[in-house]
């Protein structure tokens, strides 16, 4: 079950204003991660759940990140169906992110009072998921709508809470862009995790960048 509820989390995700997305099929590396994250000031995680057996994996994260990692707020993304999120619900997951808005995961998280951020990419769409609860919404993929869609959103609905996800890099002009624009935090993937630090192990490296990062985004946000 979750630890943490949706305001709770939600509060995490403004303050810290990064949530860091990862999928691996070796739970050892995954380990490695998540430490790097935590140790570089992360206090999110978002395990995107895209591989076999995936949710083996997430259940070991978790009980990693409760022994190991006080704090640490574990989440898993990529789900498409209420049956899924119930799954990751029960091996601890404390947010659900989808890349599409859907009403049968909002209501299964709604029911345990767990933050999901659905995946939508019009007015109308963040509307609906504000509709059924949604604390903070999605933006996906963010690299097509850019910042520019957040200022717009913003004008009519300045309560609305958007989280990019895709296009968002460490680069300090691209952070600057969105959060200029509006966005309450950001998800970051491929562009803070690659493909290099897993291949070369560079796990000092990783932290190193998560703090740099953090850091970046207080100071934008200052």
């Amino acid at each position: 079950m979750a630890q943490y509820s949706r305001l709770e989390v939600a509060a995490v995700m403004k303050e810290t204003g990064m949530v860091p997305l990862f999928f691996h099929s070796d739970v050892n590396i995954g380990k490695k991660v998540l430490k790097a994250c935590y140790d570089g000031g992360a206090r999110l995680m978002e395990f995107t759940a895209r591989g076999d057996f995936a949710f083996e994996i997430f259940g070991e994260l978790v009980k990693y990140a409760q022994s190991d990692l006080p704090g640490m707020i574990m989440g898993v993304g990529s789900v498409t169906d209420a049956a899924a999120a119930s799954l990751y619900m029960q091996l601890g997951a404390n947010f659900v992110v989808t890349p599409v808005f859907r009403e049968d995961i909002a209501k299964v998280c709604n029911r345990r009072k767990v933050l999901w951020s659905p995946g939508c990419g019009s007015l109308t769409e963040i509307a609906q998921a504000e509709e059924m609860g949604c604390e903070i919404v999605k933006l996906f993929p963010g690299a097509t709508y850019g910042p520019g869609f957040v200022k717009a959103i913003k004008g009519p609905q300045p309560w609305t809470s958007i989280m990019p996800t895709g296009g968002v890099s460490t680069d300090a002009d691209n952070l600057k862009a969105w959060f200029d624009a509006g966005v309450t935090c950001v998800g970051m993937g491929s562009k803070l995790i690659s493909k290099e630090v897993i291949a070369n192990e560079d796990y000092a490296g990783l932290q190193d960048e998560v703090r740099k990062t953090l850091g970046l985004i207080k100071k934008i946000r200052a």
